[in-house]
């Protein structure tokens, strides 16, 4: 241990900068879910790279420690500064709340459009009765999806008659873009068991012609209790127009450039669409008349302006009643967990799961809600 010290403290003087800059940047991912990203436009990139800051300062914590240094305490300061802010990305739940009389079992899922753009119409099908057999197996009584697709009669691709199968009933809310060319619809739809008594749509002030990000919200009815549900989908990154290849033999090529400015810029633009879209439903549900459940892809991680909006009044699900690091998406970012279900808290919520096969850039997440 003495030889480790010894050459640790030769770069003792390169280590503290590092440690410095590695402080700097976790107290800024503490930031992040409070400023909106108009304000400070680095902050939503600093936030989406805290697992790997927070890694990076638990090792400088120990390495501090093993040398015996002061610097270990000025590593531990800056961890505990986070406080509760650590446990948005980490769940030590046991199971979440005791199971009530008039439970809602519902499943959130982000379906790529059910596979239709397969490089061939054989894997498509196959790609969606794969998820059309997930989704029987799993039995929700309501079903929420982003990315949906469906297709107007007659087509060899057809989704809406086999989802009112699954579901059992046509208790039916759908929001899209229709694409005339194919007859075809893009965005989000809600199935329920259950009766809907009212159909509403939350409109984004920030919506283009080519965006078919959509929140709509149902007021279901089980029993004698009456919940409100959304199922939204916010601004999505659109990395996939466009691409750019990196040049992994020089990493100076101009493409390499290229295709970092569009990432960023992408980035940029999504992370400002969907902080201005968080605040508007966050906002509508403040004046909903029953218990709120809301749920879906928010493309926004837990340490986000996006994620802050929902939680400071809402109860994350996966928070309550799971155990683990959630990861909802499987796509090119490393994102983590961008799915999620949130409900009032007067409600009470149990059985969170996120779907273990892979078959969308997504995973389900699903949970038993009760009243």
């Amino acid at each position: 241990m003495g030889k480790f010290s010894e050459r640790f403290f030769k770069f003792s003087s390169i280590f503290k900068i590092l440690s410095i800059l590695s402080y700097f940047a976790l107290l800024l991912s503490y930031l992040s879910p409070f400023i909106h990203p108009k304000t400070i436009a680095i902050l939503p990139f600093i936030g989406l790279a805290y697992p790997v800051i927070l890694i990076v300062n638990i090792i400088w914590l120990i390495l501090w420690s093993i040398v015996r240094s002061k610097w270990a305490i000025y590593s531990l300061l800056v961890l505990l500064i986070g406080g509760k802010l650590h446990f948005r990305t980490f769940s030590f739940s046991m199971g979440g709340d005791a199971k009530q009389k008039n439970e809602l079992k519902i499943l959130s899922y982000n379906v790529q459009l059910f596979g239709v753009y397969k490089p061939s119409l054989e894997k498509s099908l196959a790609t969606r009765n794969t998820i059309f057999t997930f989704l029987r197996k799993e039995n929700p009584d309501v079903i929420c999806l982003q990315e949906y697709y469906r297709k107007d009669k007659p087509t060899r691709f057809e989704t809406l008659d086999s989802l009112y199968s699954i579901i059992g009933s046509e208790n039916y809310h759908e929001r899209s873009a229709y694409k005339k060319v194919g007859n075809q619809n893009f965005g989000i739809a809600m199935f329920s068991k259950y009766p809907m008594i009212a159909k509403g749509d939350v409109i984004f002030d920030s919506q283009s012609a080519t965006d078919c990000n959509y929140c709509i919200y149902s007021d279901i009815v089980k029993n004698k209790d009456t919940f409100r549900i959304y199922n939204v989908h916010l601004q999505s990154i659109r990395l996939n127009e466009r691409p750019y290849k990196f040049n992994k033999t020089k990493i100076s090529d101009k493409k390499n450039y290229l295709a970092i400015r569009s990432i960023y810029r992408k980035l940029k633009v999504a992370y400002l669409k969907r902080a201005d879209q968080a605040k508007k439903v966050a906002n509508h549900i403040k004046t909903a008349p029953y218990p709120v459940i809301i749920c879906g892809d928010f493309n926004d991680t837990p340490m986000s302006y996006t994620y802050n909006q929902f939680n400071k009044g809402l109860v994350d699900v996966f928070r309550n009643a799971s155990f683990g690091i959630g990861s909802s998406y499987v796509g090119r970012i490393p994102a983590g967990r961008i799915d999620y279900i949130f409900h009032s808290p007067s409600l009470f919520s149990s059985n969170f799961t996120i779907q273990k096969e892979v078959l969308s850039d997504h995973r389900a997440v699903s949970c038993i809600i009760s009243k």
